[in-house]
């Protein structure tokens, strides 16, 4: 039989235990609680410098493709050539820019993103090196084309230089051609007549030379033959000068002016238009009647074509009878 004494120690004895138990399971909780601590604390640790390494290699990532834009941006602005060879394959590098710039903006791109941001950046400075190849080729043709370009410029010069000194003297030769074929076009006349008319009765004329009886003064020549003179329609001016050296001209008459190349403006006192063959000589003939009484003395017919005098002649008319 348990003594009460026993029975107390036995008591004691399994507090003791049971002490023993909760202090073991606490200091393995704690123990438990230290190392996941520590656990996590190597992981945050880990995850810290993974972190900071993959922070450091976008970084670095960035650095390499903001090198390469600066690079593919000063190709460009160096030659316009080349900046439209580039729009021609903008596609594909706008593509790869994109993905680039897609990786760099993800704040939880893994090393492998980059790595893979990393393998494009080096094809794009393979095709910016392709570029500056370009680049360099195209320059030395331009400055090729630029020698070539001043040297044709000089040439063109020299060219135009010396076409405008054969144009000009072409121009004064054909100028001086054209004057002379227009002069040796001028008509001649010959046999020029001038003879006063009285009018009788029942349409007779008779010849006169007594200045009251004349009623018109019939004015005859002919136009010698000039090859160089197209055929054709010919316009001429009679000039008549009276005895008192005016000239006559009656408006109403069908008088006018016209300029000649050698007196300047003069008065002419009929216009006589002739339908001219060159291969023979052309008869041209007319009356001047004028509504004043002819007078004594002079009369000087001057006939003109294409500016020039070409004939004249000269008629006097005297007084008639015993008293004139």
């Amino acid at each position: 039989m348990i003594t009460g004494s026993e029975q107390t120690e036995t008591r004691k004895d399994n507090r003791t235990l049971i002490y023993g138990i909760l202090i073991a399971a606490l200091l393995g909780t704690w123990g438990y609680i230290i190392y996941d601590k520590n656990k996590t604390s190597e992981k945050v640790s880990t995850l810290s410098s993974q972190n900071t390494m993959i922070t450091s290699e976008r970084d670095e990532v960035r650095d390499l493709y903001n090198s390469s834009l600066s690079r593919l941006d000063s190709l460009m602005g160096q030659n316009q050539n080349l900046a439209d060879s580039v729009e021609g394959r903008n596609s594909e590098i706008t593509k790869m820019k994109s993905e680039i710039r897609k990786i760099l903006a993800n704040k939880n791109a893994t090393s492998a993103d980059l790595s893979k941001a990393r393998k494009m950046i080096n094809e794009l400075n393979s095709k910016v090196e392709t570029l500056a190849a370009e680049v360099e080729k195209l320059t030395g043709e331009n400055q090729e084309l630029t020698t070539t370009n001043q040297r044709i410029t000089v040439e063109k010069q020299q060219v135009e230089q010396n076409l405008s000194l054969t144009t000009a003297q072409k121009d004064s030769i054909a100028n001086a051609l054209s004057e002379t074929r227009d002069i040796a076009s001028t008509l001649k006349v010959s046999s020029i007549a001038i003879t006063p008319i009285n009018e009788k009765g029942g349409g007779k004329e008779k010849q006169t030379t007594t200045a009251k009886k004349v009623d018109k003064l019939r004015i005859s020549f002919d136009l010698d033959q000039n090859r160089l003179a197209p055929a054709g329609e010919k316009e001429l001016y009679v000039a008549i000068t009276g005895p008192d050296g005016k000239p006559i001209s009656i408006p109403g008459n069908g008088s006018g002016t016209f300029t000649s190349r050698e007196e300047g403006e003069k008065f002419f006192t009929s216009k006589v238009n002739v339908q001219y063959e060159n291969t023979k000589k052309i008869p041209v003939s007319f009356d001047w009647k004028q509504d004043t009484p002819f007078q004594t003395g002079d009369y000087k017919i001057e006939v003109y074509h294409n500016g020039f005098k070409i004939g004249e002649g000269v008629r006097t008319l005297k007084k008639g009878g015993l008293f004139g």
